[in-house]
């Protein structure tokens, strides 16, 4: 049986790449080979642009209810392939069946949610301080966008950027990660299936440092979006920086959770574990480091440990009940050994896991570490896997200042009975997003956004819908 090659899709159609030159999509939970992907190149991400830019103004010209009729259509054909796309994504990320077809059900609810946006995104008239003068302040389209996608949520990260581009008049161009590549030609092949209009939608595949870069380097974008790694938007930033391109970056997180003394344990615990361990620990909004006040830190550390031994992993294609599956790759791999043996070195205590899972696949125990400080590498820098290191506070105050003590402000979260230290948390705790007495987890009506070196700009919402869009003032001087 042949292994399967991919093309690229531009401008209404799978065409081969100029390269010649393949990547292999690797199972992580095997090392098996699953596919082959075209390795583009500056040249092909050039000619997706080309014809994004010819067919934006077209696309523009749409009523915004038309436009959002053809995310509603991409929606329905997300939903009739769900099993397939579920799949694909267990296979080529690791993923969990129920965290994949989670993924791929909020994809399709968040393309008629963005849809939606048709009739409610609006400008503005505003009062002039002369007579007979109407200030009008209109909402429009930027041109051509492009995103650059992450392996971790690859298939929910399309939409994330296309649907509110396309909503509002603008034409995209995607990069999927190259380790999880198989689902966004998925939906390249629906895009086509509904027949929307040539050039609107566009996917290259390659290698970050050369598309990634040719896409944010391009003069005819009008702005680049994208997912991933602070080294990633740096270099993106810099790519955009010779044209004053608009940058929107999302990158990552280390996000703190606090626990009081007041607080419900056994909801702390579910929450905590659920959210260190969705994906394997892969998620950058999720808890990655625990501050426990003192009176319940050695009842909280005895039930995590507990909950810790407690989590399962193995192949999620071939296993539907594990609690997790491998890491994305080899590389990540190493990197979480590395990370925690390191930590061991400094004097961390492995309360339980610490090391890798068996010889064949990516997998990592779930690792729950004590005795760190607050300078550890551990505790500053992000560790992408399922390892969680505790620290024991006194006050409130100290918390928080543990928790701001960081480069990162995507998340965070506290688990408290108290209103009062909930509304103090609030105010202090300077994130992009708090999360009280529940997994870190965010709805695609609110606004995923932040700050340092977490990123610039935001997803979702009025506010991620907002991303896509230019004023256009207009001064009218009637007589």
């Amino acid at each position: 049986m042949s292994l399967r090659q991919h093309r690229l899709y531009i401008n209404g159609q799978f065409v081969e790449n100029r390269s010649g030159r393949w990547i292999d999509v690797i199972n992580p939970a095997t090392e098996e080979i699953l596919s082959q992907i075209p390795e583009g190149g500056r040249e092909d991400a050039d000619r997706a642009i080309e014809a994004a830019s010819a067919a934006q103004a077209g696309w523009e010209a749409l009523s915004a209810i038309e436009r959002g009729n053809w995310l509603r259509k991409i929606a329905a054909g997300v939903r009739r392939r769900e099993a397939e796309i579920t799949a694909t994504i267990v296979a080529e990320g690791g993923k969990t069946q129920q965290l994949a077809q989670t993924e791929v059900l909020f994809t399709a609810d968040y393309l008629d949610y963005m849809a939606e946006w048709a009739r409610r995104y609006e400008g503005e008239i505003v009062q002039s301080d002369r007579a007979n003068e109407t200030i009008m302040v209109f909402k429009k389209a930027i041109g051509v966008t492009t995103g650059i996608l992450p392996w971790n949520f690859p298939f929910f990260l399309i939409a994330r950027k296309a649907a509110p581009a396309l909503i509002t008049g603008n034409t995209i161009v995607i990069k999927p990660s190259e380790l999880t590549p198989n689902n966004a030609i998925l939906f390249a092949e629906i895009v086509d299936e509904v027949g929307l209009p040539a050039g609107v939608f566009n996917l290259v595949t390659g290698y970050g440092p050369e598309v990634g870069q040719a896409l944010a380097a391009n003069p005819e974008v009008g702005m680049v979006s994208l997912t991933g790694s602070v080294n990633a938007g740096i270099a993106t930033l810099q790519a955009a920086a010779k044209n004053v391109t608009k940058v929107s970056l999302e990158l990552g997180g280390k996000a703190p959770a606090i626990v009081m003394n007041d607080a419900n344990l056994d909801l702390a615990v579910k929450a905590i574990v659920d959210s260190r361990m969705i994906n394997t620990g892969q998620v950058c909004n999720c808890a990655e480091r625990l501050y426990v006040q003192e009176g319940v830190y050695d009842e909280m550390v005895k039930r995590l440990t507990a909950a810790f031994k407690e989590v399962t992993s193995g192949d999620t294609a071939k296993e539907n009940n594990v609690t997790m599956g491998p890491l994305i790759s080899a590389d990540a791999l190493k990197r979480v050994e590395q990370k925690v043996a390191h930590a061991v070195e400094q004097g961390a205590k492995v309360v339980t896991g610490g090391k890798r899972k068996g010889d064949r696949g990516f997998f990592f125990e779930p690792t729950l570490l004590t005795n760190v400080r607050q300078e550890m590498a551990i505790v500053q820098d992000e560790t992408f896997g399922p390892v969680l290191p505790v620290i024991a506070f006194k006050t409130l105050d100290e918390a928080i200042a543990l928790a701001n003590d960081s480069e990162y402000g995507l998340t965070s979260s506290i688990f408290t009975e108290n209103l009062n230290t909930t509304m103090q948390a609030l105010k202090q705790l300077k994130f992009g997003e708090t999360y009280v007495n529940r997994e870190n987890f965010e709805a695609m009506q609110g606004f995923h956004a932040g700050w340092r070196k977490s990123g610039i700009g935001g997803a979702d919402g009025r506010h991620g819908l907002e991303e896509y869009l230019q004023t256009h003032v207009a001064y009218l001087q009637a007589h």
